[in-house]
């Protein structure tokens, strides 16, 4: 069994405003090992952002703050760590590839220029190394006349070079773990196609871990070898991608599954989960995602349920259902 490159223990973050402590992240636990795509998954607003933002050490202070858990890299807890220890650590060993390419490219300067940048924060080269390894990461990551791109700046080049451009300058330092954002979010169905082909590519070529955060359960059944699915700040199921899909045990994942449209089923309307994901900090007990539940009964109102064991090995959900059943049926 192949180490953690990564593990995050209780996560806790929270937002101070003036109505209060607002919990963004709460308690949430997951790991990731050498070589391995983790999905991380949810509606807009779950807590898969911040939770991301946290570990790169990149939460806005104030009003945000990680009040309380673990982020282990390779056993060192990055929650205690400096500010000099993060920078030094951020786009080195944990890189992050962001939502929106065209608002994370500096327009200002030219491709080549932030590329470079990149390496040489963080690595003793010059500029002529760092543009021989900016062309590498170029052609690695299928982008054609990689020498003459770095000339160009971020507005000359399609969204889907732009996305890919972000990838290559995450990859620039030949990081051990990287974090997706919703990579594919502002692409075209056939460049997320390539996007999440090359994800799966570089997964394999370099052994590198994987953190793909997103909303769209096809990105997951296409790249990710395990699920952490969420809901309202918190892990409500993980297990394998090919047992989520298959044997789903929390109401949220089932509905979330149930979305999907099918071609073979002829139906007037989709399904869609009742109700809105809840205001952070609005559901002050019970189970947060209970008043959308069809299954509810009044323990799941007064009681917040924990991850219980399902028969699959590895397998957990955080359901009430599953307390005395074991596994629903």
């Amino acid at each position: 069994m192949k180490e953690y490159e990564l593990q995050v223990k209780g996560l806790r973050t929270s937002f101070f405003t003036d109505d209060g402590e607002v919990p963004a992240v709460d308690d949430v636990d997951f790991y990731v090992r050498e070589g391995e795509i983790l999905g991380i998954v949810g509606e807009s607003g779950c807590g898969k952002s911040v939770t991301s933002l946290s570990v790169m050490g990149l939460i806005p202070k104030p009003p945000g703050k990680i009040v309380g858990g673990e982020i282990l890299f390779k056993g060192e807890d990055l929650v205690h760590a400096s500010e000099k220890r993060m920078r030094k650590l951020r786009g080195n060993d944990i890189a992050m590839i962001f939502q929106e390419p065209m608002t994370s490219l500096n327009p200002l300067f030219t491709i080549g220029d932030q590329l470079v940048e990149a390496l040489l924060t963080h690595k003793k080269v010059n500029k002529k190394q760092a543009r021989q390894k900016a062309v590498e990461k170029m052609k690695l990551v299928g982008l054609p006349r990689a020498e003459e791109l770095l000339d160009d700046y971020p507005h000359q080049l399609s969204g889907g070079m732009r996305q890919r451009v972000m990838i290559a300058m995450a990859l620039m330092c030949d990081p051990k773990v990287l974090i997706a954002d919703e990579p594919t979010t502002a692409l075209d169905v056939t460049i997320q196609k390539q996007i999440l082909k090359l994800m799966r590519e570089l997964n394999k070529k370099l052994n590198m871990a994987i953190i793909m955060i997103t909303h769209d359960l096809g990105v997951v059944a296409e790249v990710c070898d395990r699920v952490t699915v969420m809901y309202s700040g918190k892990v409500v199921e993980e297990s394998d991608v090919k047992t989520i899909f298959k044997n789903p045990q929390h109401p949220y994942t089932k509905g979330l599954l149930a979305s999907i449209p099918d071609i073979r089923d002829k139906v007037d309307t989709l399904y869609s989960i009742p109700g809105n994901v809840p205001k952070p900090g609005s559901i002050k007990r019970g189970c947060r995602f209970a008043p959308r539940c069809q299954f509810a009964f009044d323990r799941c109102f007064e009681e917040d349920p924990e991850l219980y064991e399902v028969s699959e090995p590895n397998h957990l959900a955080r359901c009430f259902l599953l307390d005395e059943e074991g596994e629903q049926q």
